[in-house]
């Protein structure tokens, strides 16, 4: 009788369903009914076939979207465990409050045990592994960009470190777009992608997930899901770390915190962190863990101050960070301050090429300091720069007018008819008409740099004075601007074959405004460091004995000791750190 009665239910509920399914047409409801969804995901459950033909059946009508149609007659399983609940180690915060400070300096001395990097990168990576704590209650998640110029520098290791360190860590070497947007969504794990640089290459599309990360408004990536196509919404939203060798795409650099590394010394020690105490990694966890609970809502109301000389996406890329180091205290609000400075201004930033291209013109109308230029003059003087890219631009040959107009068109700058001299009726640009892009573009110059003589003659620039980049502290500013001016003025220009002459405004294709006509191009008066006044510079002063350019404290011409002059390049501007007194201690 019992065995009887189990058909019945069994029949009476395919009779259901089957009724359902005729009035699917009239009714779209009518399979969503909650009867009706009870007993699919027991027919799903128990006999697969008979739900497989059913489905084939739904699917026919093309009434509903068959990815709904799975996900809500999935089988749920109320005693099964979570997706990811064997991925992910359960943390016991700490029993008790935790120093911030000293969390924070036990996890950047925990570091530096196993990687070579500077103080400021080591800083940056222990506020980012803090961060993967708070990710649910900050707007920003930065990607820790961890990098270095060769292999065997330790980025696997300090990846690996964070993920002992981090939130819910998912260490993957390589991930198919499909399946990182949907592990994203599915377990909002702390993503640390090792060889990331071979990943992209293989996986171009995934820069855009990545890159929707970055902020919490944005973080939604649409695919197409299921037999149907149906348009889903996949939650991108979360931490994530990239390692490699090289540059990365600009659009994931720019969010990105540069975690810089180097390979070390013979002298240089680390230790092995495959053989490292894991109680020690247990318990830097549970006191970030515990560190995040009890910061979690003033982090996420904290609002930190911008810091000056920072583009805006690095402002928003450290926002979350310098709250975690404001909440910490002691010497992190500083330091974390100082680290964005390194790291940021070392970093610079690359200009694009029609940022270059914008530098270029500035110093073709700078070097004749002339208020108008005919195009065709203009494209002579930029292709005549070798160090430039306008020489082979065209597959390998010069930049035609065409593609100079439609480069500079990008910035609302046009060409139009000019009149220089008695030559008129010729297309050309004139020099207001990049003021504002200048503006908007380019970094602005320094306030002190090397007078370096311009030799027309052969296209080198030469300077018998140093550069420097503010990197170390500086106690008295003040005592250093006297010497500064002292410094930029007295600069050995004894050759004599560099005396520019009296010029002439001739038919250079050029208005001329007074100064010399010379031929200069465009990356000698950048590696100048050119300004509107740069002719003015004469060699009529020689020193001799370089240590009189030197202050006392042995500062040169930026109030600024170098160790080891930089490589000449493209100035960027650096934004002066808040330097802290107890800053200099070695890790």
């Amino acid at each position: 009788m019992a065995e009887k009665d189990r058909f019945a239910d069994q029949w009476a509920t395919v009779d259901q369903v089957a009724d359902a399914l005729k009035r699917l047409e009239e009714d779209a409801g009518a399979l969503y009914e909650t009867a009706i969804l009870g007993q699919l995901k027991k027919m799903r459950a128990k006999d697969p076939a008979a739900f497989a033909r059913l489905r084939a059946q739904v699917k026919d009508t093309k009434v509903l979207s068959m990815g709904e149609f799975d996900r809500l007659t999935a089988c749920v399983d109320d005693d099964a465990e979570p997706a990811n609940a064997s991925i992910f180690e359960e943390v016991e915060p700490w029993p008790e409050p935790v120093d911030g400070a000293d969390l924070l300096d036990d996890v950047t001395h925990a570091l530096a045990r196993h990687v070579i990097a500077d103080k400021e990168t080591l800083r940056a990576a222990a506020l980012w592994a803090a961060f993967t704590w708070l990710v649910d209650v900050v707007q920003v998640a930065p990607i820790a960009n961890i990098t270095a110029p060769e292999k065997r520098c330790g980025k696997s290791i300090l990846l690996t470190a964070l993920g002992k360190l981090a939130n819910r860590p998912l260490q993957v070497s390589n991930i198919a777009p499909a399946a990182l947007y949907r592990s994203i969504e599915l377990w909002a794990p702390t993503l640390l992608i090792d060889e990331v640089d071979a990943f992209l290459a293989a996986h171009e599309d995934a820069r855009g997930i990545l890159n929707a990360g970055f902020t919490r408004d944005s973080a939604i990536v649409i695919r197409c899901v299921g037999d149907d196509h149906m348009p889903t919404a996949f939650n991108v939203w979360g931490a994530k770390a990239l390692c490699g060798i090289g540059k990365i795409a600009d659009t994931l650099a720019d969010r990105s915190v540069p975690l810089r590394l180097r390979r070390r010394t013979a002298g240089e020690n680390v230790e092995s962190l495959r053989h490292s105490d894991p109680a020690l990694w247990e318990s830097l966890r549970s006191r970030l863990a515990r560190f995040a609970l009890d910061s979690a809502e003033a982090i996420g109301k904290a609002r930190p101050s911008p810091i000056p000389g920072l583009n805006d996406r690095a402002n928003d890329a450290w926002e979350p960070l310098l709250a975690i180091a404001d909440q910490a205290g002691d010497h992190w609000p500083k330091s974390a301050r100082n680290a964005a400075i390194a790291l940021h201004g070392l970093e610079g930033e690359s200009p694009s090429i029609g940022a270059e291209l914008l530098a270029d013109v500035k110093a073709v109308f700078e070097a004749k300091s002339a208020s108008k230029v005919f195009s065709a003059d203009l494209l002579e003087a930029l292709v005549a720069d070798e160090e430039a890219p306008w020489a082979t631009w065209n597959r390998g040959k010069p930049m035609s007018p065409r593609q100079l107009s439609a480069k500079l068109a990008e910035f609302g700058i046009k060409s139009k008819q000019v009149r220089i001299g008695v030559d008129s009726g010729r297309k050309g640009y004139e020099k207001a008409d990049f003021v504002e892009a200048w503006h908007r573009y380019l970094p602005a110059a320094p306030p002190c740099k090397s007078s370096t003589h311009l030799q027309p003659s052969n296209g080198a620039a030469s300077s018998n004075s140093k550069r420097s980049t503010a990197r170390d502290p500086v106690d008295d500013k003040k005592s250093l601007k006297a010497p500064c001016v002292e410094a930029c003025r007295d600069v050995d220009h004894s050759d004599p074959s560099s005396t520019r002459g009296s010029g002439n405004t001739g038919n250079s294709g050029y208005l001329s405004t007074g100064s010399p006509s010379a031929s200069v191009t465009p990356s000698q008066v950048r590696n100048h460091g050119a300004s509107s006044d740069f002719q003015s510079v004469t060699p009529t002063t020689s020193v001799t004995d370089k240590k009189s350019l030197k202050t006392p404290t042995g500062a040169d011409c930026d109030g600024v000791t170098d160790k080891t002059p930089p490589p000449r390049k493209k100035e960027v501007e650096r934004p002066e750190p808040v330097w802290d007194e107890n800053d200099a201690e070695e890790l």
